[in-house]
């Protein structure tokens, strides 16, 4: 099922066109100040835009210096990946996620045992197939599948238990009629994914919030209680600028959980 062909051209003109000025957007913002107590919502989102479109270009520049190297192909792919997160139209996300990709497929040909090559090569091509939202999407959801299921063979502990959590959004994302959508599965690799890395907000929030879709009001109570538990040690724990964006996110999405579970009282 891999696709085959030529590789994107990562150091074409057409292909750089695009990412320049994702770039320029980034590297044009202000920075605002670096304590994350004080920052506000907005800062926080300039300061990681900033950050993200100089770690593109840095990985980028060791990438094309040495593109041999299996560790500076899956970075590149790693950083391609960030950058698409904050692109403004689906062109700059596809053109970003197409290098990514091309980095990544170098990175896992030259080493088969990578875990981290698997792992954003599978992130990636989702990031493209969401840009199509199409019968093209829909064929490279079981790409995806298989690096990730590659990469937890690999390692089961990368990124916070990464393949899990990545392949319960899939099952639960993906159509069970003409994909490989299921909720039994989506609902096995969230919760291991909670099992292999308990202290990682982003795994209990993920089952919180499916099992809130699917109007189990009991296992999201238990769900709400295991995260809540576990939330003051993690504020200790993922701190700094490179967290802020991430806190952002989780706080947000803790405070609409509860009041859908405050809503639906056992």
């Amino acid at each position: 099922m891999r696709r085959q062909g030529r590789p994107t051209n990562i150091t074409g003109r057409g292909s750089l066109a695009i990412v320049c000025a994702v770039v320029f957007f980034c590297l044009n913002l202000r920075a605002g100040d670096t304590n994350q107590v004080s920052e506000t919502p907005a800062q926080i989102k300039k300061n990681f835009a900033l950050r993200m479109g100089k770690a593109f270009q840095e990985s980028r520049a060791l990438f094309l210096a040495n593109t041999n190297s299996a560790t500076n192909a899956w970075q590149f792919g790693r950083a391609c990946f960030d950058l698409a997160e904050i692109a403004t139209n689906n062109a700059a996300k596809a053109e970003l996620a197409e290098q990514g990709i091309a980095a990544c497929r170098q990175a896992v040909a030259r080493q088969p045992g990578l875990a981290a090559g698997h792992y954003y090569l599978g992130m990636t091509i989702g990031q493209l197939a969401d840009t199509k939202r199409n019968m093209a999407a829909l064929k490279m959801v079981k790409e995806m599948e298989r690096e990730f299921n590659t990469m937890r063979e690999l390692d089961e502990h990368f990124d916070f238990a990464g393949a899990d959590r990545n392949l319960g959004l899939l099952y639960y994302g993906a159509p069970t009629m003409i994909s490989i959508g299921s909720r039994s599965k989506a609902r096995q690799h969230l919760q291991r994914a909670v099992e292999l890395a308990p202290e990682f907000p982003e795994n209990h929030l993920n089952l919180l919030e499916t099992l809130l879709r699917w109007n189990d009001h009991d296992d999201a109570g238990r769900a709400l209680k295991s995260l809540e538990k576990i939330w003051p040690e993690a504020g200790k724990k993922f701190t700094g600028e490179v967290w802020a964006m991430s806190w952002l996110d989780w706080e947000k999405r803790l405070t609409a959980a509860r009041k859908k579970v405050a809503a639906n009282p056992k």
